[in-house]
């Protein structure tokens, strides 16, 4: 990718730090030039023949020039343009063509950016954006505008402020791929008379004021927890209406209320040092005397080996 294109000292077209020099230009001056040092001998000494060559090769040094791959040179032939040239070696007439320009077909990178700007709904923002664009006519970006760079930049500034306007905060933080997609059609819509194409467009930050940054934060925490509340409730109703279920289970079957009754206090009991109050008309109706005593047992005989195991240890 290239960088954005330098400006004339006229500020018209863009040009390239094209060398005015190449290895054909050198050979043509110093060709002439050599052949008129060698006809010194043959003119009496006289100087007439170097200055005659380097005059020459002077001339001819301006004629060939070379445009490098990706680039296109702009040929006006007193001051009307004929043509484009390159890219490679290419010959021009000295003094009657010129070469104002050398347009860079690459891909070219242009930052640009939207200061306070207010959104739909009266926000003010700071947005920053990167264009990359490239020039598909280099005879319409050389003929058409002035400074196809910077009318490249301020279209694109004006569009990301014109999008903005009318495009709510909200839609400007969630919306980002369609709000890209437009902005990059809006801005070709406007360059493609310049022989100007938008490749694409890629928002890289939107910044809001630092209150509203807090407000927001506010909201979605207090959003969020909200969600959990409800959650939380439809988790509970949930497990009513299961209890419900199992509630008209166990009445249309008191036998499988009693071994899950029998089975909560086994699991309560089991644990060492567990105690657990059950009402005495429980133990009556479940017949769990027994199992209470059994499991009392073997309460009493744990604790009985665990300390008969601490004794010997302490021996």
């Amino acid at each position: 990718m290239a960088n954005t294109s330098l400006v004339d000292t006229r500020g018209n077209l863009p040009t390239q730090n094209t060398p005015g020099v190449n290895v054909v230009s050198a050979v043509a001056l110093l060709l002439p030039l050599g052949l008129g040092i060698l006809s010194i001998p043959l003119t009496n000494n006289s100087p007439i023949g170097a200055i005659v060559g380097l005059l020459v090769g002077l001339l001819g040094a301006q004629a060939p020039k070379i445009a490098r791959q990706w680039e296109r040179a702009v040929v006006l032939r007193l001051g009307r343009y004929v043509g484009l040239r390159g890219p490679g070696l290419f010959w021009i007439i000295p003094f009657v063509d010129t070469v104002p320009a050398w347009i860079d077909q690459r891909v070219i990178t242009t930052s640009f950016a939207a200061e306070e700007t207010l959104t739909s709904d009266t926000v003010p923002v700071n947005v920053d954006a990167v264009l990359f664009w490239m020039v598909y006519d280099p005879e319409k970006a050389a003929l058409e505008v002035q400074n196809y760079p910077q009318a490249v930049s301020w279209a694109a500034q004006t569009a990301l402020r014109d999008i903005i306007g009318r495009t709510s905060l909200s839609d400007l933080l969630r919306g980002r791929e369609r709000i890209e997609e437009e902005l990059q059609q809006l801005i070709d819509e406007r360059s493609n008379p310049w022989g100007v194409t938008v490749q694409s467009v890629e928002m890289r930050d939107v910044i809001i004021p630092t209150a509203l940054q807090d407000a927001m934060s506010r909201e979605a925490q207090a959003s969020r927890e909200k969600q959990a509340r409800i959650i939380l409730g439809q988790a509970e109703v949930e497990i009513a209406k299961l209890f419900e279920k199992a509630a008209e289970s166990y009445q249309e079957n008191p036998t499988a209320l009693h071994l899950r009754a029998m089975n909560m206090l086994y699991e309560g009991l089991k644990e060492k040092g567990a105690m657990m109050i059950v009402p005495s008309t429980a133990v009556e109706s479940m017949g769990m005397g027994g199992l209470l005593g059994t499991a009392a047992l073997a309460q009493q005989q744990l604790t009985h080996s665990g300390e008969q195991a601490k004794g010997e240890s302490s021996e």
